[in-house]
């Protein structure tokens, strides 16, 4: 039977919290999972830190130990038993950073704790959106409550005293809201996970959020309203010294989480930390960021995002129409300036990826197919990633639908950014999924790859790195099945971790289909690959003979940029629709 909360006081020894960041289900119903992921956990890096921390400052008394372990279930398999044996008598479960789209795995992980007497808190942006923006508690967070799962809201710096000295006791609350009293940064702790778990990511990667919080008001985004409009920094020492105890463990590659780095009002402070680091002591750091379309405008950005390692960007381009953008209030994103925005990040050898949303209100099948072809064209992006308009909870585009009582779809797990979940004006769902799923496919076509890395060259980037990118951006929706935002390396499928509900193999024949279809994979992305590498050794060979160059890299007047097709309104597409 479930532990119950009760008022009585643990006694003293050890208290041990297990903390795992959870995956989420495929459409099979089996949980995304590899031998090595790409994307590190922030969320799970954020809350080990504080929790070691608590642990040094032994907030639960002089005699009681705590101890603790973090995993990340997207490269790690989960055994609810070992869990349930390591916490032993005293303990809880924390799963941490949900997502909507996890929550679904985290509840029928959470169920078999509970089942095991254990406590466990849920927590992460789903819990925080839903609190931030809507009126009543969803269905979905009340059955947790009902179950005896707690749920937190809001940021652990500052507030994890008081949730573990409650666990401690047997006191926990139903929920934890600290939305309302979110932490400075400055001084705080600073994201850490030990070496062996960055090991599972290949390569070995670390994360840290420099700042949080984001100034801007697009529709479809959560930060704005579980971080907060005001945006949070740390310092440049903070970071610093973060870096410098990675760097003991190894660790030189990182990811920084900010949504928007180049609004951090130190960030000029902080790389230039970085670069003295790289200069000045050799140490080889590399970064990938995101930042907004206007960031290649501030004095001196580029040249030392440079040169203090950064090697990726990430820019929410979102939509090459203009009412979409005023639709989404993504009045940051200016078109006249994508090309120019684009071409000066490539100039200093750094790789674009850009996100692109299918389904805004201005959208149609033909529409979408239009300006995937134009962008190729036309804008000299290497990697596009697309997702589909999803009201998640905790978003403007949420709480609207949710205030109008316009249907959305109750299953969470396809709150992936890859599944409809809502009605749109101009498609049908079918349509809709239809035209995600030929997006990955015509943007990277073999034809397309080879434009891509012909540009590359042409502009000086790390063609090997970017065939790499584009190798996984082609492989993971096409061969795998999963956004590549998801992917990894080598499958890894459980059969008794299949969704509840969901039909059961038998296990003959689970593992021979699991095996085929390994084999069938890794054969089709080694052949991907080999015809990749083959043109790009062709790309490099006749480069050095024949320069390349297209409209795309090219640098035109303004008379020639506004002839340009991507730059033309939208009303004659309208009426090709309307004819379609």
């Amino acid at each position: 039977m479930a532990r119950l909360f009760d008022m009585e006081h643990a006694v003293a020894g050890k208290f041990h919290i297990e903390m795992i960041k959870p995956s989420h289900y495929d459409d099979d119903g089996y949980v995304i999972q590899w031998w090595r992921a790409q994307i590190p956990s922030n969320s799970l890096a954020s809350v080990y830190a504080i929790v070691q921390d608590a642990a040094e400052r032994r907030v639960l008394g002089e005699d009681t130990d705590i101890t603790f372990d973090a995993w990340d279930e997207c490269n790690t398999v989960i055994s609810m038993d070992r869990v349930a044996n390591r916490i032993g008598a005293q303990g809880i479960v924390f799963l941490v950073g949900v997502q909507s789209n996890q929550f679904p795995r985290a509840m029928d992980m959470a169920r078999a704790f509970r089942a095991r007497g254990l406590n466990v808190v849920i927590g992460g942006f789903h819990v925080s959106g839903c609190l931030s923006m809507l009126p009543e508690m969803p269905w979905d967070l009340q059955e947790a409550i009902d179950l005896g799962i707690v749920l937190y809201a809001g940021e652990a710096e500052g507030h994890i005293d008081t949730l573990l000295r409650d666990a401690h006791a047997n006191r926990l609350q139903p929920v934890y809201n600290f939305l309302a009293d979110l932490p400075g940064l400055e001084g705080a702790v600073t994201p850490y996970m030990p070496k062996e778990r960055l090991q599972r990511y290949t390569p070995p990667i670390g994360s840290f959020d420099a700042g949080r919080g984001c100034p801007f008001q697009c529709s479809f985004c959560t930060i704005i309203n579980v971080q907060g409009r005001k945006s949070r920094y740390r310092s440049a020492d903070d970071i610093e010294a973060l870096l410098r105890a990675h760097l003991a463990k190894g660790v030189t590659r990182f990811f920084i989480t900010d949504d928007d780095f180049a609004r951090n009002r130190h960030w000029e402070e902080i790389l230039d930390r970085v670069i003295a680091l790289r200069e000045q002591e050799n140490i080889p750091f590399t970064f990938l960021i995101q930042v907004d379309a206007l960031a290649y405008r501030l004095p001196n950005f580029i040249d030392k995002c440079k040169r203090a390692g950064c090697r990726r960007i990430f820019i929410g381009l979102e939509t090459i129409n203009a009412a979409n953008l005023k639709h989404a209030n993504k009045r940051q994103n200016k078109l006249g300036e994508y090309r120019k925005m684009l071409q000066a990040w490539r100039a200093a050898g750094i790789i674009t990826f850009c996100g692109y949303i299918l389904g805004f209100p201005e959208d149609t099948v033909v529409s979408i197919k239009h300006d995937i072809q134009v962008i190729q064209r036309e804008l000299p992006v290497d990697v596009l990633e697309f997702f589909c308009l999803t009201p998640l909870p905790g978003s403007e585009d949420h709480r609207r639908l949710y205030r109008g009582n316009i249907a959305m779809d109750r299953d969470m797990n396809k709150y992936d950014l890859e599944h409809i979940c809502t009605e749109h004006s101009r498609m049908t769902k079918d349509e809709w999924q239809g035209v995600y799923d030929w997006a990955w496919p015509q943007y990277y076509s073999l034809a397309h790859v080879e434009t891509l890395l012909r540009r590359g060259a042409a502009d000086g980037l790390p063609v090997t790195r970017l065939m790499h990118s584009l190798l996984m951006f082609r492989a993971m929706p096409t061969i795998e099945g999963v956004h590549p935002l998801q992917g990894g390396y080598f499958r890894r499928k459980i059969r008794s971790t299949r969704r509840p509900g969901s039909p059961k193999d038998s296990t003959l024949l689970f593992y021979i289909r699991h095996f085929a279809n390994s084999v069938s994979k890794t054969v089709g992305i080694l052949h991907l690959l080999w015809k990749m590498d083959r043109i790009r050794r062709r790309i490099l060979r006749e480069q050095a003979v024949t320069p390349y160059t297209d409209i795309a890299i090219s640098k035109l007047n303004r008379e020639h940029e506004d002839q340009l097709e991507f730059m033309r309104e939208r009303p004659a597409l309208a009426v090709a629709n309307a004819a379609e």
